[in-house]
């Protein structure tokens, strides 16, 4: 800002390159009745913007001393104008800017280095003796401390040369400004949720998604972007939309949370999780989980099961998941459900079964069905029958009672190693039945195994899930948002280097 003294007749002014101090009036009314005062101007009141230059002390600047002459401006060499004088004039204003303007360039290329120097010698001088006075002062009060900084003057704000003859080298300087830059850029994008983030920290990928390392989640990216064209969003890229799902799957985080991470409304949350939920089950569940021909089921069959159960197909159990409120099937709402006890709290359960090839893998989900529904109808109304071939083995952690349907396939049913409730008691340690038992017990932990794997790995399934995920199944599908989301976590548990195979 461009200061003027305000002394009638006193035409300085702060301009780049002046040694001149422009003091505020203090705010010590006393001291400032006697400032104006000395200034003698009839009927004027200074402002916040009211500055006197230095060269209306004897010493050149102001002290806060009382005892000292400068307490107070007492040089004035030109004559008072009357109040009735009127400003400079329009032209001569602007030839004043014109001449600043080519002082402040000539400053800045330079060409005036040498009276900067002198001119900072001289204020090397003036440093010295106001330290000098300021010690003596330093007892008064600290109202007027803001008096420093607007007493500093331009040369000073705006020294670009040292001391020294030997000039600053600002290519030196512009590096530096570089380098500090690319390391907070760095810094930020490590801290980010980015694609760069990620690429190289395989901890992070796994933490957020439940993928072993980059390179499975950019084969899903690749897998699901042709997909995604048609979501219309500024806000998150592609990339960023299928981060934030998996991190809604994998930490069971709250939409608010989520919003607050990625910059976003709570809204767009919502139909992104929705939208990918969607996608990936649509594109990327038909590919990693499916029912295995009988050869590679053969091919890959573990030895626990080659000579008791070659023709072994699945293994099949049921979860349960609770929600927190009723969930409404076809027009009906299903109120009288059976309860989950957790942690002294009831919450209502969705049942699932799931089909497990011995290698590990999950091969087939179920829709979600309410809890009152019995194990038997779900497990023969769900579709796993007619995934079965003539001769193929199913087996079973506990009895589920779906013998006859199964062998109306021309499948076998088995639980464990074939062992029926009731036929363990009484077996001794090494017969033919202990080691069925010891099968059956093999089984029923490798199915568990599993189950329990997904639902470490994506959190959310392992509920209370939310009423927004287990709204009226769609139409077109039969599923429930929540259905599809227990098939995505199964499909990306398969693309996970961490089959649990039976020992």
């Amino acid at each position: 800002m461009v200061h003027t003294c305000v002394v009638a007749g006193c035409r300085n002014r702060r301009t780049p390159g002046t040694t001149l101090s422009f003091y505020r009036f203090p705010r010590d009314p006393e001291r400032k009745q006697r400032w104006i005062a000395a200034v003698n101007r009839e009927g004027w009141v200074p402002n916040d913007g009211s500055r006197l230059c230095s060269t209306h002390f004897i010493s050149g600047k102001q002290v806060k001393n009382p005892r000292s002459a400068d307490y107070v401006p007492s040089v004035f060499t030109t004559a008072p104008l009357s109040p009735e004088m009127k400003e400079p004039g329009a032209l001569e204003d602007k030839q004043e800017a014109r001449v600043e303007a080519a002082n402040a360039l000539l400053f800045l290329q330079g060409q005036g280095r040498s009276a900067v120097d002198d001119q900072g010698e001289q204020q090397k001088d003036r440093k010295q003796e106001a330290a000098v006075e300021e010690s003596a002062s330093s007892s008064l009060s600290t109202e007027e401390d803001e008096d420093e900084d607007e007493s500093v003057s331009d040369s000073k704000k705006g020294k670009f040369s040292q001391a020294s003859d030997a000039p600053v080298n600002f290519d030196d300087i512009l590096k530096a400004l570089k380098k500090e830059n690319q390391a907070l850029r760095e810094s930020v994008e490590k801290m980010s949720l980015s694609e760069n983030s990620l690429r190289n920290d395989a901890e992070k990928v796994k933490f957020y998604t439940g993928l072993p390392n980059y390179f499975v989640l950019e084969t899903v990216m690749w897998l699901l972007a042709p997909h995604m064209d048609s979501m219309k969003n500024v806000k998150l890229s592609k990339f960023q939309q299928l981060l934030l799902t998996l991190m809604r799957l994998r930490l069971d985080l709250r939409n608010q949370d989520l919003a607050y991470r990625f910059g976003v409304k709570v809204g767009t949350v919502t139909r992104t999780v929705h939208r990918m939920v969607n996608i990936m089950s649509s594109t990327l569940v038909p590919t990693a989980v499916f029912w295995p021909s009988r050869a590679e089921l053969r091919k890959n069959l573990p030895a626990a099961l080659r000579a008791s159960h070659p023709d072994c197909a699945v293994i099949i159990d049921c979860f349960t998941v609770p929600f927190e409120e009723p969930v409404s099937w076809g027009n009906q709402q299903q109120r009288v459900l059976p309860s989950y006890q957790r942690v002294g709290t009831t919450y209502n359960v969705l049942k699932y079964l799931i089909g497990v090839a011995p290698q590990g893998v999950v091969t087939f989900v179920s829709r979600g069905v309410p809890g009152n529904v019995s194990d038997k109808s779900l497990a023969e109304g769900c579709g796993l029958l007619c995934k079965l071939l003539p001769g193929d083995v199913v087996l079973a952690s506990r009895d589920l009672d779906i013998g006859e349907s199964v062998a109306a396939r021309g499948a076998l049913f088995r639980i464990g190693g074939g062992s029926y409730p009731g036929e363990e008691i009484g077996r001794s340690e090494g017969s033919p039945a202990a080691d069925a038992s010891s099968e059956a017990a093999s089984v029923q932990k490798h199915v568990e195994r599993v189950i329990c794997m997904v639902k470490q790995r994506y959190a959310m399934l392992t509920g209370p899930v939310e009423s927004s995920f287990t709204t009226a199944p769609e139409r077109t599908s039969n599923l429930s948002t929540f259905d599809k989301i227990v098939q995505v976590a199964c499909a990306l548990n398969n693309l996970c280097i961490s089959a649990a195979p039976l020992e």
